[in-house]
């Protein structure tokens, strides 16, 4: 499963892939959750795209958003306090914040 709720705290693992068309939620891959982001990884500029990304799609801001592991990697663990919302492309978080 690629996400744990404790409380009001979201943890993903997501497979990023920069340099992407746009930025956008492709779907579950197998523990991970696959994101496109269009910016390059180059001096951190994709990093800041899935901040930007993730804390809009989530309606929370980008500072209740941390990258617990795999900073520089493709594999990710994210730490999302607190969100608003959930997507409605992850279909598995239905009913997740209630």
């Amino acid at each position: 499963m690629y996400y744990r709720r404790q409380k009001d705290v979201l943890y993903l693992n997501c497979s990023v892939r920069p340099k992407a068309n746009e930025d956008r939620i492709v779907g579950p891959l197998g523990e991970h959750l696959k994101i496109q982001i269009s910016a390059a990884p180059l001096d951190g500029k994709a990093y800041k795209q899935l901040m930007r990304f993730l804390a809009n799609l989530f309606h929370t801001k980008k500072t209740a958003i941390t990258i617990v592991s795999g900073l520089m990697g493709r594999h990710k663990r994210v730490c999302i306090k607190k969100p608003l919302s959930i997507p409605p492309r992850i279909k598995i978080f239905k009913g997740a914040l209630s």
